[in-house]
């Protein structure tokens, strides 16, 4: 890998590991071929909602690579399962957006929220507009078919949101030609013939289509959906980063939750650069301690044998009152409430 940090979410949906694991297997591997040294297995694939780290999903790609030599389609075939009801608010959002270019200005403002690894940005250049993937942080072995996956990925999303087999006026792959034989198989992915050896991977826009509406237009929706969209990437943004080790810490605080000062000094920081620096992330040390609380809170709840005043104890607070008063605020229910309805 490069030197520098990588610019994805260190977390994220499980959603696309479950993809590439069916894939594999449909191929012929088995789910433990597919999962091996990512710490995964078939349980862990039965929750869509849970998350996985980037290096976990990357180490399935390599899985893939080498279990698979002989599928030079690899990537083209994992891009084309990537359709927008896969990507949960994402892709709701884009689908109530008023225009194609609304829809793709939301869906780069929230890149982060997707699966890709590739970095997609618009580019305007004498009068034409690109898509520009630029994979210059994957690791090398993985690069190709990551191109091709992320690339292929964006243009199912563009066939589903205009009807169009063919949503880009042009494709370049900065990836050498294939074999003549295999050429059909990459217009198909992408509705047109891409040119090859290219300086860069770039998907042209068409600026007619960028004005047309979308049939799912919704004002209300796409608003209800952004502001889901914005709150799941400040969560996701506050785990990478420093802050994501202050939760780690507060998360091994063993009987009670860990204060300010004792987190500091495990990071080898005064208090105050502790504070600045979780602020220059947009967070701050409460907030984090508050959303420990609120997520060991839930899993104490569901242990058996523990009195309320021994989940309080645990999460800090003094007086049980304090501590009801604060998962209300939380899930706007008792923990009694609560852990009636998980019986239920």
């Amino acid at each position: 890998m490069t030197a520098t940090a990588p610019p994805w979410p260190r977390l994220r949906n499980i959603g696309s590991v479950q993809l590439m694991t069916q894939l594999g297997t449909e191929l012929g591997l088995t789910v433990p071929q597919c999962l091996q040294g990512t710490g995964l297995d078939v349980m862990a694939l039965a929750d869509g909602q849970a998350e996985v780290t980037a290096d976990q999903e990357l180490q399935v790609v390599g899985n893939l690579l080498a279990n698979l030599p002989d599928q030079p389609l690899l990537g083209l075939l994992a891009g084309r399962r990537y359709q927008l009801s896969r990507y949960g608010i994402w892709g709701y959002a884009l689908l109530s957006s008023a225009s194609l270019g609304e829809a793709l200005e939301m869906g780069l403002r929230y890149l982060d929220l997707t699966f890709a690894f590739c970095r997609i940005q618009a580019r305007e250049d004498a009068g034409r507009r690109w898509l520009v993937i630029d994979d210059r942080w994957i690791e090398p072995r993985l690069r190709s078919f990551l191109l091709l996956r992320d690339s292929s990925a964006i243009t199912r999303i563009h066939r589903e949101l205009t009807g169009l087999r063919q949503p880009f006026k042009s494709v370049r792959l900065a990836l050498p030609a294939p074999p003549d034989a295999l050429i059909s198989a990459y217009t198909e992915a992408y509705g047109c013939t891409p040119q090859f050896d290219a300086a860069e991977t770039l998907l042209e826009l068409d600026p007619v289509l960028l004005a047309r509406g979308l049939p799912g237009d919704n004002p209300a929706i796409r608003q209800a959906c952004e502001q889901q969209c914005r709150q799941l990437l400040q969560r996701y943004r506050a785990r990478d980063g420093l802050a994501g080790r202050v939760r780690e810490l507060l998360l091994e605080g063993g009987s009670a939750l860990p204060d300010m000062t004792s987190v500091a000094a495990r990071l080898h920081l005064t208090e105050r650069t502790l504070r600045r620096r979780l602020g220059q992330e947009q967070t701050g040390f409460r907030q984090l301690q508050e959303e420990t609380r609120e997520a060991l809170a839930e899993e104490l709840l569901r242990l058996p044998g523990l009195s309320l005043d021994e989940v309080a104890q645990r999460l800090g607070y003094g007086e049980v009152s304090n501590f009801v008063h604060a998962f209300r605020r939380w899930k706007g229910m008792t923990p009694k409430q609560f852990m009636r309805s998980r019986q239920g």
